[in-house]
């Protein structure tokens, strides 16, 4: 019998306003359907970011809030806080997370702050035009980098997974992508095990980082940016778990 899929009861039924091939509407559909699995609509918190996803709020059919450009871990760390039987998540872009957002995301996971972050690495600073990102890969073209990003003039590549993962206050973190239905498949599984383990415990931040396709930037058709994502920006962030100290073995 042929399976029919229907939009989740947390996803609002609102046209998305990203671009073709953009991934983050498959993030949100899928952030939904785990929400909805776990039954935890009535519960859950979602923090805003600055960049392509700041209207995230039309989306998500769960109490939203708008976080200042880089401060979505400070706020969802006041949150957690003062309402700690929430389900609380930041949904960030790597401009948001890994540029402006150094300092709250580090110190949050340093403090082992009980919520999870998704974040959206697409290597590209997406909402302003393409401009270099902490992610950018060396040598990727981009609106302030059009030779290609130089080590030397622009600096490294910022693994923000493998850097959060030196901290004790983070308990379980993986890198995930949404290019193919393989690892999108990948992906659910692992914002459910976040969830849940954010919902059995009261310490330790957990982090989801996906890569997501950003075929309007790079300059690529849908296809092209799916495969460019498999060839080359996986060789820089290899996907899989980065660091799991959890009791929880996986969400089915």
């Amino acid at each position: 019998m042929k399976k029919v899929y229907s939009r989740p009861k947390s996803l609002k039924p609102t046209k998305f306003h990203y671009c073709p091939g953009c991934g983050h509407s498959t993030v949100h559909r899928l952030i939904c359907e785990v929400i909805d699995e776990l039954s935890i609509a009535d519960r859950t918190i979602g923090v805003c970011p600055a960049g392509c996803a700041v209207i995230a709020y039309n989306y998500f059919d769960v109490d939203m809030i708008e976080a200042a450009h880089g401060r979505g871990c400070a706020v969802a760390t006041g949150i957690k806080r003062v309402l700690p039987d929430r389900v609380i998540f930041t949904y960030q872009g790597d401009g948001d997370l890994a540029a402006i957002g150094t300092a709250e995301t580090l110190h949050a996971a340093n403090r082992g702050e009980n919520f999870t972050i998704i974040f959206i690495n697409n290597a590209v600073y997406g909402m302003t035009g393409g401009q270099m990102a902490p992610t950018t890969l060396t040598g990727q073209f981009s609106t302030t980098t059009p030779f290609g990003r130089s080590e030397k003039l622009d600096g490294y590549p910022i693994r923000v997974s493998e850097l959060l993962a030196q901290l004790p206050g983070t308990v379980y973190i993986e890198r995930c992508a949404v290019n193919s239905p393989l690892n999108i498949n990948r992906t659910k599984k692992a914002l459910k095990k976040a969830f849940l383990y954010q919902m059995d415990n009261d310490f330790g931040l957990t982090m989801i980082e996906i890569l997501s396709q950003c075929p309007t930037n790079w300059k690529m058709s849908p296809p092209d940016a799916c495969r460019w994502m498999e060839e080359v920006m996986m060789k820089e962030y290899p996907l899989g778990i980065i660091k799991d100290v959890t009791a929880i073995k996986g969400a089915e």
